[in-house]
């Protein structure tokens, strides 16, 4: 177990790349068990999820190669045979979330297959009830046994069918459109998610030989195909990453450059900067940030994409706690994701919770002390909030942020701030 050591009052400046997408590089990889042959999958961030999954194939039968070119990222060239596993052990699906996106492209290379029920972030329910509902349309039979859920096609292939989603659930989507793809016929997909992370996963099954219309929209239409074929592909900038960074240039005052990004994914998390007194200037290469004042407060909503992203609420959260005025944050997503405000609060920030809302007044500065990250995204606000703070800030519990941040320390550092990885020792 490793820990962070931050050292607070340096303001950020300098230029960041920002490497592929946590939340779609997981889902690309698992794409590839639709298809016999060699995929080669581009810009991957060098994550521990990425190594988990890369595993997790290699149990099904794959051969994966990871080429790392420096700490952000690099290809994984993946070769699927023309058999495969079609069960994913406990002691690796219980790591991780994101394993769950096997079960679809499973299903329909296999007609069968057993998977453990997931792990991951301890940030609130999110039951697969939409998942098994999306392949029981497909004709799928499932049940849960022993800790597994076990799910075969009926008629020994899935079978296309009119899916109506009761929230746009990303998990959900991706799924059922796996499934659907190699499945008898066509599928609609109603409420879908429209996550650009969607958008790249259909983009990759399209370049596989797929035919998918309206990726993007809440309407996604699936022609099912005999087969598929493997393909080179580059994974999407990740949006979490380049606002983080965002978040990062506002709250030190700083002057940030985040490359390799595209702000068409993140406008109303760039417009609350802009609001919180932030000079923005974007192309189609990235972004830039400078703050020349002490951030001014910003109500926050989250909701399904295209609204706020909640996996940016605990950032402008930390954002919130050092600026002019009073917050109001309301989380429609995870329920517990408020449990990094108590955390949060250990720095010293004024914060009242009620319900899925939260009240946040902000102070002069925060004051450093040892906190502890419970999830991804609360371990990143977490080290934001350590560089605004007096003092030393050590955030416990980094293999959440590791999880999602490649190099995260290192590219922090090289903006000029002080922070160090240390033995929990």
């Amino acid at each position: 177990m490793e820990r962070f050591r931050v050292v607070g009052g340096t303001r950020l400046v300098g230029r960041v790349r920002v490497p592929g997408a946590k939340n779609s590089a997981l889902k690309l990889m698992a794409a590839t068990l639709l298809a016999e042959g060699e995929f080669r999958i581009g810009n991957l961030p060098r994550i521990l999820d990425v190594e988990i999954m890369a595993e997790l194939l290699r149990r099904l039968g794959c051969q994966v190669s990871l080429e790392w070119e420096d700490v952000q990222g690099g290809t994984a060239v993946i070769s699927v045979p023309g058999e495969i596993g079609y069960e994913a052990d406990y002691d690796l699906v219980r790591r991780f979330r994101a394993s769950i996106a096997v079960l679809g492209p499973l299903l329909a290379r296999c007609g069968q297959v057993r998977v453990a029920r997931p792990g991951g972030d301890a940030i609130g329910s999110r039951g697969l009830d939409m998942h098994i509902d999306g392949l029981t349309r497909l004709g799928a039979r499932i049940a849960t046994e022993h800790g597994f859920l076990v799910a075969e096609a009926l008629s020994g292939r899935l079978v296309g069918a009119s899916v109506e989603l009761d929230f746009p659930s990303v998990g959900a989507t991706e799924n059922i459109l796996m499934a659907a793809v190699l499945a008898k016929g066509d599928t609609v997909i109603d409420n879908a998610a429209r996550e650009p992370e969607i958008v790249d996963l259909c983009e990759m099954l399209q370049a596989m030989g797929a035919k998918i219309g309206g990726a993007g929209s809440s309407t996604i239409e699936v022609q099912g195909a005999d087969r598929l074929y493997p393909v080179a592909y580059d994974t999407v900038p990740d949006r979490i990453v380049a606002g983080t960074f965002g978040v990062a240039a506002a709250m030190t005052m700083g002057d940030v450059r985040v490359d390799h990004a595209r702000p068409e994914h993140l406008r109303i998390a760039l417009d609350k900067l802009s609001a919180a007194g932030a000079e923005i200037s974007a192309d189609p290469a990235g972004f830039r940030v400078v703050m020349a004042r002490r951030p001014r407060s910003v109500d926050v909503v989250t909701l399904p994409y295209p609204g706020f992203a909640t996996d940016l609420q605990p950032q402008f959260a930390a954002m919130n706690a050092v600026a002019e005025g009073t917050a109001m944050i309301t989380e429609n997503i995870f329920e517990a994701r408020f449990v990094f405000l108590q955390e949060l609060a250990r720095l010293g920030a004024d914060v009242r919770t009620d319900g899925h809302h939260a009240v946040l007044r902000g102070v002069d500065r925060l004051s450093g002390a040892p906190v502890v990250s419970s999830d991804v995204r609360a371990g990143a606000g977490l080290v934001l909030a350590g560089l605004v703070a007096d003092g030393e800030t050590v955030v416990s519990g980094i293999h959440h942020i590791d999880r999602g941040y490649a190099g995260f320390a290192e590219q922090l550092t090289a903006l000029g701030a002080t922070i160090t990885r240390e033995d929990e020792s």
